[in-house]
């Protein structure tokens, strides 16, 4: 079976973006895991990072350049509801747009507990925890 194992974002802003996805992942225990910067520039600022679990998987990229990525909906698992709040309210202070108030789903995907706010391009980008009893 095939999975999907990364995404890449463009952003228009990175040191905008880095700043939100820095805050946002964080919420959901996700770690920067590398920053790349051109080798040939001196005090080059960085260009690419990546974000993941702790053991090392990379989920996420995001890279600075000339197209940036418009209309990806990425929706990451979280480990409680307290947790998808945390996100919605880091992302939110760290220049993400509210697209969807963490709350739960009576009738669209029932049983969830979700958030979704929009990064600094306008992507959506959403935490999920199972609804608790």
């Amino acid at each position: 079976m095939s999975a999907l194992d990364q995404v890449t974002i463009t952003a228009s802003d990175f040191a905008a973006s880095l700043a939100f996805y820095d805050a946002a992942l964080a919420a959901l225990g996700l770690v920067r895991l590398d920053e790349l910067v051109d080798e040939e520039e001196a005090d080059a600022e960085v260009e690419a990072a990546a974000w993941g679990a702790p053991d090392g998987h990379r989920a996420i990229w995001l890279v600075s350049g000339a197209v940036t990525t418009a209309g990806v909906h990425v929706r990451f698992q979280a480990d409680s509801q307290a947790q998808v709040a945390t996100f919605f309210q880091r992302a939110v202070a760290s220049g993400g747009a509210p697209h969807s108030a963490p709350r739960r789903w009576t009738v669209y995907r029932r049983g969830e507990f979700n958030a979704i706010v929009r990064d600094p391009d306008g992507n959506l980008i959403e935490a999920v925890a199972a609804e608790q009893g």
